[in-house]
């Protein structure tokens, strides 16, 4: 069955004329009729009494002509919303982060970006640990991807295909949860052979490996324990407050507990590590929508700075 027959048989149903029909329809004569003969064929039921003059519907094709119009407008109507959800995805900004940025930096970030373009964007956020987030933009499945970097950390991605741009600055910060009398349960002060117990990231994460870094270029030994490893810091994040162990920790995402008490520092302020935060888009053009968001990303990092900030990749 054709969708054509249907729009014929409508079409001879409001004319009541087969040669009306078959000029409206853009056919011959001959054709349409044997196109609507197709579709009583197909339905199994004469539609159509040709001894009226004029023709009129028989009692199964008024039945069927009920049928017939809704068919037909629920594949129109189902067709353009198809079209016009594929429309709003392909023109989608694409954007991948790491889990805690998702969380913490995106949402304050992309209001300012919509603020400079006069209006809430299309935008499609998918989260993931930094080692997705990256295979993402190399796979293509994003245009744009955030996440933390530090110049000791090799992203992955390689300058010759992939710019980038600071578009924040955080810092992660040993914290622990706080004891009955208020210092920390693990603490970077401890003595002794595995004193303090460490949570820590795996190694596909970046910043986790500007942590290990900066841990063994410390000219102080330290007597760390790793007793747990996660990629995303808000796991780790949830086993601090569990009173599980010492973790570094995006202070951007930990802000809140450290202001209530829930987690204290675990060290000092030397043991702090800054960190930036970066977006990463290919060196090819992009689309018109991503391009103009990019402009955009641009233009406000740019004015924050009085000497503009060379793009940077770490990979």
């Amino acid at each position: 069955m054709e969708l054509k027959w249907l729009e014929d048989f409508l079409s001879l149903a409001e004319t009541r004329n087969f040669s009306r029909s078959a000029e409206l329809r853009f056919t011959t004569q001959p054709a349409f009729s044997r196109r609507i003969k197709a579709l009583e064929d197909w339905v199994g039921a004469i539609l159509i009494d040709r001894s009226a003059q004029p023709v009129a519907l028989t009692e199964a094709g008024a039945s069927f002509r009920d049928l017939a119009g809704e068919i037909v407008r629920q594949l129109y109507q189902g067709r353009e919303e198809i079209h016009s959800a594929s429309v709003h995805v392909a023109s989608a900004i694409k954007v991948a982060a790491t889990h805690s940025l998702s969380l913490t930096f995106f949402p304050r970030w992309i209001r300012a970006i919509e603020a400079s373009s006069g209006g809430p964007l299309n935008i499609r956020l998918d989260s993931g640990h930094a080692g997705a987030c990256v295979q993402m933009m190399q796979h293509g499945d994003c245009q744009f991807m955030l996440c933390h970097t530090h110049p000791s950390v090799d992203v992955g991605l390689d300058a010759r295909q992939f710019i980038s741009r600071r578009v924040g600055t955080d810092r992660l910060l040993p914290v622990s949860r706080p004891d009955g009398a208020g210092k920390p349960l693990d603490s970077l002060n401890a003595v002794g052979e595995g004193s303090s117990r460490y949570l820590a990231y795996a190694e596909t994460s970046a910043i986790g490996r500007a942590v290990e870094h900066m841990l063994h270029q410390s000219p102080r030994h330290m007597h760390l324990e790793k007793v747990f490893v996660s990629r995303l810091a808000a796991v780790l994040k949830s086993m601090v407050l569990d009173g599980r162990g010492l973790a570094w920790l995006p202070e951007s995402h930990v802000a809140l507990e450290l202001a209530a008490g829930q987690l204290i520092r675990a060290g000092g302020a030397e043991w702090d590590l800054e960190v930036e935060i970066t977006i990463f888009r290919p060196r090819d053009q992009l689309s018109a929508a991503a391009e103009s968001f990019w402009a955009i990303v641009l233009a406000q990092t740019l004015a924050k700075e009085k000497v503009p900030h060379p793009a940077t990749s770490l990979g």
